[in-house]
């Protein structure tokens, strides 16, 4: 039994036929992508126009009321971060701390993933000191080599761990940071003052010896009487 030859499609009638039936649709998403496109060129050209500007004004900025300006003006630039960093350094040069610090943890708050943040610890820890705060910007250093084992400043935070427990007289905290610095950070530039204060630390187990007690003088024996000299004899002049 002969089989019917199948039907031929007709091309274009189909593709009019889906286009009559979803014409709404296909004009809604491509007016959709359109504003799409359009709305993410317009905010690339505007974020590059306002990070150039941020930039401009960051070469002419000065002083820390400059810096405070163009942070407020471009808060999320390039350009504010190194603002920041700006800021809190001249606030540092006029005995500043504790707003330097303000100013630093705003800047981590802001930029966590920066590659300066570390940096910004460092800078916090140093401003600790400067205040007579040793307790607490060792607890900053101690922060810093954990939280970046790997960066440039560990090995830093880690000596000025060391120089603070040596002035607090924990020669053996000490050592073992100096330690820790010749094993893990051997090649680094900072190995080999940390091999300088290991070997003014003294020696574990060395302590100065207590001096010896002193006799009261009413115990002690008395000094021996000379002895009697005799008379001269007649016959010497």
């Amino acid at each position: 039994m002969p089989t019917a030859p199948p039907r031929s499609r007709d091309v274009a009638l189909e593709t009019r036929f889906f286009w009559e039936r979803f014409r709404k649709e296909i004009i809604a998403v491509l007016i959709v992508a359109l504003l799409a496109a359009i709305g993410f060129t317009g905010y690339r050209f505007y974020s590059d126009r306002r990070a150039a500007a941020a930039s401009a004004s960051l070469a002419s900025a000065k002083t820390g009321q400059e810096y405070q300006q163009l942070i407020a003006r471009y808060p999320n630039t390039p350009a504010a971060a190194d603002a920041y960093l700006l800021l809190a350094e001249a606030q540092r040069s006029e005995k500043k701390f504790a707003e330097a610090n303000t100013t630093l943890q705003d800047f981590i708050a802001k930029f966590p993933q920066h590659e300066l943040a570390s940096t910004a610890r460092m800078a916090m820890a140093a401003n600790l000191e400067s205040m007579g705060k040793s307790d607490e910007a060792l607890a900053v250093y101690q922060q810093i080599a954990s939280m970046y084992p790997n960066s440039y400043n560990a090995p830093l935070a880690l000596l000025s761990q060391a120089y603070i427990l040596k002035a607090k007289n924990r020669a053996d905290d000490a050592r073992r940071i100096c330690e820790t610095i010749l094993t893990q950070y051997r090649t680094s530039f900072w190995a080999g003052e940390a091999m300088q204060q290991l070997r003014l630390l003294k020696p574990a187990g060395t302590e100065t010896p207590a001096p010896a007690a002193t006799i009261p003088p009413f115990l002690a024996r008395p000094p021996a009487a000379p002895a009697p000299q005799s008379a001269p004899s007649p016959n010497q002049p």
